[in-house]
């Protein structure tokens, strides 16, 4: 009899050392890596932007090749976020769309192009997801993607934002972008608005980074440095962050681990009410009650769920919960 315990025990043993041990030593990385694909998938007809995307580019993002030879200056544009609707207005409060452009030199001042990396069913699409009543699980429209297209509209950047010319490439460092753009392109294929940090000190921890139109650009930036441009700006180079504010985030899992267990059935209606305060074409009356349902759940209760990755995330939230910012981030220098 105490043989077989020991011999149960030591078994215990074995399956702990081959099926936990490995575990152990196993430490979240923080910031969460973005996930990225092998292709860019069809999106669902359900998803239908109200302003088209990218419609005077290439659909297939393909970027014009340049000839080696060929010198092209590189331009920061910014200007606020929805200009065409509200003009400046959220401008004055450093909600900016960030995007590059170029000019071609053998081709003449008449060649521009523009290129920008944006949402293709607009923001509030990216940010929160529909609920709908044929699909248990909250239903995401959150795909990104760059778009190039001719001509730089000046008045447009410059008006209520920044049209600056920051540097000169060659033709051949413009194609050896242009190549980098689609293969990002192709890989990095969902939005993430939010940046998630610990705290607002400079030391915080990050737990969760932004994948928006800024950073695009800055990955551009960094691109073109290590093709050899040398770029410099004779302004701060300010970009717009959204910050949420928690502490260690909790893994709770995709839709199938959540929406398809009858036993998480309580954490998957807790998610679906807490997206439901954000959901869509709310009337104003709805719209000013849901403001204090988000005001309760983030500040009062403290909570948030994240949706990144394809996966959830509980945020424990702290004080000052969520801020936008206009942080200066200076362009990288070539080596």
């Amino acid at each position: 009899m105490i043989h077989t315990e020991v011999v149960l025990c030591l078994n215990l043993f074995i399956v702990f050392l081959h099926v936990v041990a490995p575990f152990s030593n196993n430490v979240q990385q923080w910031p969460v890596p973005y996930r990225r694909y092998d292709h860019r998938p069809t999106a669902d007809s359900y998803c239908e932007a109200l302003y088209p995307f990218c419609p005077t580019g290439d659909q297939d993002g393909r970027i014009p090749h340049m000839r080696d030879t060929d010198v092209i200056s590189v331009y920061r544009l910014q200007t606020p976020v929805w200009e065409f609707k509200y003009g400046d207005l959220l401008g004055k409060f450093h909600i900016m769309h960030d995007a590059i452009g170029f000019s071609s030199l053998e081709t003449g001042v008449n060649k521009k192009n523009t290129m920008e990396w944006y949402e293709l069913f607009q923001l509030g699409n990216c940010t929160f997801p529909h609920l709908r009543p044929e699909v248990y699980a909250p239903f995401w429209c959150n795909q990104g993607a760059a778009c190039f297209f001719e001509g730089i509209d000046d008045l447009h950047w410059s008006q209520n934002g920044t049209l600056e010319k920051i540097g000169e490439i060659t033709g051949s460092q413009f194609n050896g972008m242009a190549q980098w753009v689609q293969d990002d392109n192709e890989t990095g294929i969902y939005y993430e608005t939010w940046t998630v940090r610990s705290d607002p000190s400079p030391n915080a921890t990050v737990w969760f980074e932004s994948y928006d139109c800024s950073q695009f650009i800055h990955r551009t930036y960094r691109k073109l440095t290590e093709l050899g441009a040398k770029l410099s700006s004779r302004s701060q180079t300010n970009y717009t962050r959204i910050y949420l504010y928690s502490g260690e985030p909790t893994y709770l899992g995709n839709d199938s681990a959540i929406f398809g267990q009858p036993a998480l059935k309580n954490l998957a209606m807790d998610i679906r009410n807490f997206y439901h305060t954000f959901r869509p074409h709310q009337s104003f009356l709805d719209f000013a009650i849901s403001l204090l349902e988000a005001y309760k759940k983030v500040v009062l209760d403290k909570s948030f769920y994240l949706y990144y990755n394809f996966e959830y995330w509980h945020l424990p939230m702290k004080t000052p919960y969520v801020q936008i910012t206009y942080e200066e981030v200076p362009l990288p220098f070539a080596v």
